[in-house]
């Protein structure tokens, strides 16, 4: 196993998890002045920097949506997709039991752990299909910014306003998840699993559609 990698991709990912939910919970604490551009900038800040701080080591992932588009791609093989995505999972999942020691109970009850969940009237097809394509462009812009040998070099900024513009058209609809294990760990944590399906499988299909699409259509 690739050590350095497995905490590369643990520590971003519980950075995602830890500030998204504490963003989530704070806006409540804060009655609503945070809003939704706030925890938007809160996600997409907090993957720049640790895209950033991580892209040396692991590529900066972070997400298995990601990693599972690149392997589909050729970009990774099966032995570091194993690695990365059980680093990304545990990471999400101890960034949920440890918000649990930093904000009140009552707070994460209200707010579901943060965890990603329909919109009022948004049927479980709508938010699936939301969660597919706001994944695609995700990984578009993973795959244009990082992994193509053309591309410019700006560390994880773009893909952190990538996630900040999915989360500002996404966040009403599904809560804009576009990434498996930022559902998994606070789901796990209380927030409940009822639609683990939609949020892993809909994030994993964008980002197999995009890896594939940029490799056959885009790349050099």
């Amino acid at each position: 196993m690739n050590t350095k990698a497995f905490l590369a991709e643990f520590i971003g990912t519980f950075a995602l998890i830890f500030v998204g939910v504490g963003a989530i919970a704070s806006n409540h604490l804060n009655g609503g002045q945070i809003g939704l551009v706030g925890i938007a900038l809160a996600h997409g800040l907090t993957i720049a920097v640790m895209v950033s701080a991580t892209a040396a080591v692991s590529g900066g992932h972070l997400n298995p949506a990601v990693t599972i588009g690149l392997w589909s791609a050729r970009k990774i093989d099966i032995k570091d997709v194993i690695t990365y995505v059980a680093a990304q999972c545990w990471g999400a999942i101890t960034a949920a039991i440890l918000i649990k020691g930093c904000v009140p109970a009552g707070v994460l009850a209200v707010v579901g752990m943060g965890t990603p969940m329909l919109g009022d009237g948004v049927s479980a097809p709508m938010g699936f299909l939301t969660e597919i394509i706001l994944t695609f462009f995700l990984v578009l812009a993973v795959y244009g910014t990082a992994v193509d040998s053309r591309a410019p070099r700006v560390g994880g900024l773009f893909i952190g306003l990538t996630v900040t513009l999915g989360i500002l058209v996404g966040g009403p609809i599904t809560g804009a998840a576009m990434n498996p294990a930022r559902y998994l760990g606070p789901a796990l944590l209380g927030g409940g699993l009822e639609l683990w399906w939609l949020y892993w499988a809909g994030p994993v299909i964008g980002g197999i559609l995009a890896a594939v699409f940029y490799k056959k259509c885009l790349e050099g």
